[in-house]
């Protein structure tokens, strides 16, 4: 019985303790002078457990550049006040696609590696949908702004990364665009093209009967122009007796 008890307890302690570093691979970018640098971090990502619908969840990242390849600032070119603007991506889960964090860095000499940040930085979203997904480390890049960006850093190996599970629950409430009864599809009929086409025999106008006379109503014309003509022909017999009489 201990130790069944033991291993559940052990799995409770795994699932909530942060993940391995995973060494990612960046391609960096000075904007104003179109230097580049390839860098390797260790990124250490902590992925929350109770994630909920409709309510903030922030990942934790942690990164430390591997020996020898650092991010290195220029010599001249940058603004005093850089910060540090992490992403991490977000996949399989509907409407969800990303998270982002911000720290303050220490002051940068130029030429000197570029400082990470000592402390775990809080990646923040919010899902509006529940569902079982994967994150991923995404670009990080520095500035004093998330639009004014002075170094830009992408993963040169995307398929590289290692994906990290994340369980959103909870009864998320989603809609979808509904139709009213005034509408209707373009190619449905309406009423009086749906008369025109049951009282327009196919063919009709072919064999000269018009549009929508058809083969039943010559027939019935037929048959009137016969009794007319056997009308008028027994008023002309009963016309010559009557004279014969005379």
């Amino acid at each position: 019985m201990r130790v069944l008890l033991l291993v559940p307890a052990a799995t409770l302690l795994l699932s909530s303790a942060p993940a391995q570093p995973d060494v990612v691979e960046y391609a960096c970018k000075v904007r104003a002078t179109g230097q580049t640098q390839d860098v390797k971090v260790e990124v250490e990502l902590t992925v929350p457990t109770d994630a909920r619908v409709g309510e903030e969840m922030a990942i934790g990242w942690h990164g430390s550049y591997v020996k020898g390849s650092e991010l290195r600032a220029p010599a001249t070119g940058l603004e005093d006040g850089l910060k540090l603007y992490a992403y991490a991506g977000v996949s399989g889960i509907e409407k969800l696609t990303s998270a982002t964090g911000v720290a303050e860095l220490e002051p940068i000499i130029p030429g000197a590696p570029i400082p990470l940040p000592a402390t775990t930085v809080n990646l923040k979203t919010r899902s509006k949908n529940p569902g079982t997904g994967t994150v991923h480390a995404a670009s990080i890049n520095f500035g004093t702004s998330p639009s004014d960006r002075a170094i830009e850093c992408e993963v040169k190996d995307k398929d590289a990364r290692t994906e990290y599970p994340l369980t959103v629950t909870g009864a998320g409430e989603t809609t979808s665009p509904s139709t009213s009864d005034s509408e209707s599809p373009s190619d449905s009929p309406s009423p009086s093209e749906t008369e025109t086409k049951t009282r327009t025999p196919a063919g009709a106008a072919d064999t000269g009967g018009g549009g929508e006379a058809g083969p039943d109503g010559r027939m019935l014309v037929g048959v009137g122009s016969l009794l007319v003509l056997a009308s008028v022909t027994g008023l002309v017999l009963r016309r010559r007796r009557l004279v014969a009489g005379l």
